[in-house]
């Protein structure tokens, strides 16, 4: 596979086990009237699905980039849902203290992928 078409897998794995996952942690908050063992089961449901992608996503991933730069760019594709959940789903504004961290959050995976792309490893 090229290293191309490998990075955009993994990121688009990332992004889709990030939705299961964000609604596995999160989306029990809006129906805080039901049972909380109900709640944690369901969320358990919903998370065999987030590894179903996330695992193939890392493997996928790894050797292009180290599991630490893995982890970085899940952090941000985290950050992106997350926002996007909260705004949506539960109603939650963003305020500018969270964009902000949002930037800082983008830079800093900016450097952790900068050897990749320094060693060529993400270029077609």
């Amino acid at each position: 596979m090229a290293p191309l078409t490998r990075f955009a897998t993994t990121a688009l794995l990332l992004v889709a086990s990030n939705v299961f996952m964000t609604f596995a942690w999160y989306g029990h908050l809006k129906y805080k009237h039901s049972a909380l063992w109900l709640a944690i089961l369901v969320s358990w449901g919903i998370a065999f699905f987030e590894y179903c992608l996330q695992v193939p996503a890392n493997r996928i991933g790894h050797g292009m980039m180290s599991a630490s730069q893995l982890k970085v760019l899940q952090e941000v594709i985290t950050f992106l849902v997350f926002g996007i959940f909260s705004t949506y789903w539960l109603n939650e504004k963003l305020t500018w203290h969270d964009k902000m961290a949002f930037v800082f959050i983008v830079a800093a995976a900016g450097m952790g992928l900068w050897k990749s792309w320094d060693a060529g490893k993400l270029s077609p």
